[in-house]
Formats: structure tokens, C-alpha cells, sequence
């Protein structure tokens, strides 16, 4: 077996404790990462808190992975050693029902296995990006485009195709106007990339606080939702609404801001239910939706996009050791956007 030394939480509240994880011999298809970057994610949190289910402990989270390919199998044909490359918030699929070979393996009907939290096909229990190294089958590693810097890259393989996704499957384009409902991690990469797309893009955020920070990332207009008033000036506004908050909200109240045959997409997960009520969709044809993620060939899409556009993630990078902190910092919303672990840090502890 393959060591790496790991940051693990051992209990639902942590804190994070240095560790030492098995990491499998490589098989045919396999490659090794040498882990450079990790971003930190709003699920990491609610997976390792026992949010959405039990979880087995100790529990490595991490699902923003870049690094370097330090060693191939003997079957790889897509990578070679010194290769840039990245990580999402799946490992593999069953990769035969017609989800996945329609490129959609993040809707795979036997499930897919996570980064995280998961059993692999080995029998083995996931462990994540919060760590020196990983090996992942070579069909579910993304290559990560030149000139594009791995600590903004981590991000992009959750907050990036998390947002990107619904985006490119509703249609953003010119003439198209698009909210997004909260401006955090996901929240920014939304603005950024529907501003690429050509739509015309709206922040709706409890407070005006990062108004000047929206307009600046490419938000057209901001508005604050503690405001009653918003949602009597926008009503009936937008053709797609991305929500990426994960706590409960009066989704009936942002359902009414939909034009005509509009749509409103939760890329946020809350653990509470999200009561809908059939009038808030019937009078105006509107659509309640989800989107998780995206497969492999469209997180590809999506990083080639970024680097043609020259997006990245507003990032703030830490040590190993901030972990606890910086986890703190997210439940209250005190980070401009998202945190990066600098893996180095921990291979020196």
C-alpha cells in the first residue's frame, strides 16, 4: 500500500488531527497524485458533521484536488508522469448504465462513488483531497490547462462545474437574464462564469455587503433580499435562477421572480426540506429544479472554458494547521471566496 500523511476529523464537531492513510497499489488504469492544493468546501462541513447521514470516522474530506501525476499504471494512456491534473467530487462509476455513457457519471444509476465518504469498488472507504497523495482510475482525472496556476484550479473542480453545469444546460447566453442567489464560493464562480456566457446577471443577497465585490466580478446588478422591496421590483424578472445557498430559504418567494417559463436550479444543498407550493409554478409554466456537479468530460469543458477566459476562483490560501479556523470561517461566511490548503505545508509536519 501506498502512505500519505492525511488531516482527519475523528468526531462530528473534529477538531482536524495529523494522520497517516493507505492509499491503494496502483492497478492497470491508475495514476498517483501528488496533491499540491486542496479548496474547501461547504459539503466537506456538512458530510463531516453528519448533515446529510452517518459517516464512518476517521474521515479525510477534500473533493477540490490539484496536484501532480507522480506514477502511472501499466494500462495508462491518457497521462504521464509531470502531468498537471485535478480531482472532482467523484472517483468512479459503474461507467455502463446509460448515465455514464452518456458522459453523465455524476447521475450514474448504481451511484457514483464519491472523493470522499464513499466505498469504492474495492471494497475500500474513500478518503479525500486533505492529504499528500491519491490515486484515481485515469478516467475520472482531469487535465488541468497551461498557464492556469493549481491553487485557483483546485475550486474549480467543485464550486466551478457545480455552477458551470446549470448554466450550459439552461442556456446562458446573450439576452438571457440570470439570478444567482447568494455570493459565496459558489456564488462568484456563478457571476463569473454567466458573465463569459454572454447573460445578463443579477446577485440576490441577504445584504449589500459584497455589492462592490459583485459589480466588480461581473454582476450586472445587486440587490439585497432582506430588502421586501427586491422582490416586488424583480418579480416575474429572470429566465434561470441559480441558488447556491445551502440553508433553507422561501423558495415560493425567489420562484416568483421567474418570467415565463423560467427556471430555478438548487445547486446548494440544504439539510432541511424546501417547501414548494404548487401555485408558486403553475401560474407562469415556471420549473423547479436541481443540478449536481457535472461528469468528467464536461468538468474538462469547464476547466478549458476558465482558462480561455481567463477565470479563476478569488481564493485565500492557508496552512494545514488553519484548517479549524478557516472551517469556522465558512459557517459564518468570512471568507472572499473560497479557502485553498496548501498541501505542501503538511508534508513538512
Amino acid at each position: 500500500m501506498i502512505t500519505a500523511k492525511a488531516r482527519a476529523v475523528f468526531r462530528p464537531e473534529g477538531p482536524f488531527k495529523l494522520t497517516t492513510i493507505e492509499r491503494r497499489e496502483l492497478k492497470p488504469q491508475d495514476v498517483l497524485i501528488e496533491i499540491k492544493y486542496a479548496g474547501i468546501c461547504h459539503s466537506d462541513i456538512h458530510t463531516a458533521r453528519g448533515d446529510w447521514g452517518p459517516v464512518n470516522y476517521p474521515l479525510v474530506p477534500g473533493h477540490e484536488i490539484a496536484g501532480i501525476v507522480t506514477q502511472v499504471g501499466s494500462e495508462v494512456t491518457k497521462y504521464a508522469v509531470g502531468d498537471r491534473v485535478g480531482v472532482g467530487c467523484m472517483v468512479d462509476s459503474c461507467r455502463e448504465c446509460v448515465n455514464c455513457q452518456r458522459g453523465e457519471e455524476q447521475y450514474c444509476l448504481s451511484g457514483n462513488t464519491g472523493t470522499y465518504a464513499a466505498i469504492d469498488r474495492y471494497g475500500q472507504y474513500t478518503q479525500g483531497g486533505y492529504s499528500t497523495h491519491i490515486v484515481v482510475t485515469e478516467d475520472f482525472v482531469v487535465r488541468i490547462p497551461d498557464g492556469m496556476e493549481l491553487d485557483v484550479a483546485a475550486p474549480l473542480l467543485c464550486a466551478g462545474i457545480t455552477t458551470y453545469s446549470p448554466l450550459r444546460h439552461w442556456g446562458a447566453a446573450p439576452g438571457k437574464k440570470i439570478a444567482v442567489v447568494g455570493f459565496g464560493g459558489l456564488g462568484h464562480m456563478a457571476v463569473k462564469l454567466a458573465h463569459a456566457m454572454g447573460a445578463e446577471v443579477t446577485v440576490l443577497s441577504q445584504t449589500l455587503k459584497k455589492k462592490e465585490d459583485g459589480l466588480r466580478l461581473g454582476a450586472d446588478h445587486y440587490y439585497a433580499t432582506s430588502d421586501p422591496e427586491t422582490f416586488k421590483t424583480l418579480a416575474g424578472s429572470f429566465d434561470l435562477i441559480i441558488n447556491t445557498v445551502s440553508a433553507k430559504i422561501d423558495i415560493n418567494a425567489y420562484l416568483s421572480l421567474l418570467a415565463l417559463d423560467g427556471t430555478l436550479v438548487n445547486v446548494g444543498a440544504p439539510a432541511e426540506p424546501l417547501p414548494v407550493q404548487v401555485f408558486s409554478l403553475i401560474p407562469h409554466r415556471r420549473s423547479f429544479a436541481g443540478s449536481m456537479i457535472g461528469g468528467i468530460r464536461e468538468t474538462q469543458e469547464m476547466l478549458d472554458f476558465c482558462a480561455e477566459h481567463n477565470i479563476a476562483p478569488e481564493i485565500e490560501v492557508i496552512s494545514a494547521n488553519q484548517i479549524d479556523e478557516a472551517w469556522e470561517r465558512v459557517l459564518v461566511s468570512d471568507v472572499r471566496y473560497r479557502f485553498v490548503i496548501d498541501i505542501r505545508t503538511m508534508e513538512n509536519e
